[in-house]
């Protein structure tokens, strides 16, 4: 953008196509700022907003997280009778669901006669992003009975609302809704299918559709690989991980090495997990990023290699954060390690001295070793600085829950069988 703008400055007159580019690549490029500089001199040259104009600009309203600011550019398309236009309701039903304001996204999306594939779309993928996943179900729900037939766009929103419920039957009626159609052999659609049967526990179905795929990219292998090492197939996922290199069919990136690594912390596989994260420092010159130390401090901690991790952890070319100490000192604590323990308490205190299950955890380490003195020391710190342990984990079975979204009213889809 740098060199279009130098580009910009040396026309003479540049007219309202030239200036609607120029704000337009800003707020393309994150640069929200900048477009609203350049829409400022544009209007002191006597220049009008049109949709073009005002459908970037809320774009780059939602890019800065500004309520304000996107209701100053709603109220600008008011005044030049442009917020009926498609193009710049769809942009402010965006800009409103991008600050999180559900509600008037919503409220502006029903005042559509007819809505568009676009508009459904965009509301659909609004209340995804508010964290409104049932609401995003029925809303698909509702496109698909007034007629609408869903493209790429609109399958991948709608799994990730199935995936983020661990909605399994409902992620089952959008595959059949899949199959039979133009999007049945798109790989972005394969992929967030595997991956939704993968959040949703059945890696059985993510795994057959998978081997069924004939397009996979790194993404593939790498939604599989995770997803077989997350629900404790550690083996599987490493078979999986070396079927990659016979035909060069992808090459492993840090995602790749990143499922690697998990399936070896959670198949308790220390001189696996030692081994790749070298092939990934070495032969791939990978750099590693704290996920990936994170993994390998797990793998020795859970294994007992304690003061390895610990060693790891004062090796690593970035600040440790909260979360590798925090498996240093659960590790301290189920292998009796009192005193490694208290070095990552320390740098946990600094990091997030507020954080109740370090002090349990603390207390837990000192009750094991029979030290009672310091176990009510630990009480007594969470007391005088007002720390409350955690209410307990809550889990639920999703019986009622495709019945509240109702999708599974539906039984055939309509769209079905179209190319």
């Amino acid at each position: 953008m740098g060199y279009a703008a130098s580009v910009f400055e040396n026309i003479e007159s540049p007219d309202g196509f030239l200036w609607n580019t120029m704000i337009r690549g800003f707020s393309k490029n994150c640069k929200p700022v900048k477009a609203f500089e350049y829409y400022k001199i544009m209007q002191e040259n006597g220049f009008l907003s049109d949709n073009f104009t005002l459908s970037f600009l809320l774009k780059a309203c939602g890019q800065l997280g500004s309520v304000f600011l996107g209701q100053q550019m709603h109220c600008s398309a008011l005044k030049h009778g442009l917020d009926s236009h498609e193009f710049v309701r769809s942009a402010l039903i965006h800009m409103y669901g991008m600050v999180t304001d559900i509600e008037t996204a919503s409220q502006m999306f029903e005042e559509i006669p007819e809505p568009e594939l676009v508009a459904w779309n965009i509301i659909i993928d609004c209340h995804v992003g508010c964290g409104k996943y049932k609401e995003a179900l029925n809303l698909f729900l509702r496109m698909f009975t007034s007629g609408i037939e869903p493209d790429e766009a609109t399958i991948l929103v709608t799994l990730s609302a199935c995936s983020a419920l661990g909605a399994l039957d409902s992620g089952r009626w959008v595959h059949s809704c899949v199959n039979g159609t133009r999007l049945n052999g798109i790989t972005t659609v394969s992929n967030s299918l595997i991956n939704m049967y993968a959040k949703c526990g059945a890696v059985e179905e993510a795994f057959e559709l998978f081997n069924k795929m004939k397009g996979k990219n790194i993404m593939s292998w790498n939604t599989m690989i995770l997803a077989l090492a997350t629900h404790g197939h550690a083996k599987e996922a490493l078979a999986l991980f070396e079927k990659m290199f016979p035909d060069n069919l992808e090459r492993p990136d840090d995602v790749t090495f990143l499922g690697v690594l998990c399936a070896c912390s959670h198949g308790g596989m220390v001189d696996e997990g030692r081994r790749y994260f070298d092939i990934m420092c070495k032969e791939y010159h990978i750099k590693p990023t704290i996920r990936h130390y994170g993994c390998m401090v797990d793998i020795l901690s859970r294994a007992g290699f304690v003061e390895e991790a610990y060693q790891l952890i004062r090796s690593m070319p970035m600040e440790s954060n909260a979360i590798v100490w925090r498996t240093q000192l659960a590790a301290c604590q189920l292998h009796g390690k009192v005193e490694l323990g208290e070095k990552a308490w320390r740098y946990l205190s600094e990091l997030e001295p507020d954080h109740s299950s370090d002090y349990v955890v603390l207390a837990n380490m000192y009750a094991s070793a029979g030290q009672w003195n310091e176990v009510q020391r630990v009480r007594k710190s969470m007391q005088d600085m007002g720390i409350q342990k955690s209410e307990p984990g809550k889990s639920f079975i999703g019986t009622d829950l495709d019945k509240r979204s109702d999708l599974r009213s539906v039984k055939t889809c309509p769209h079905q069988g179209r190319q």
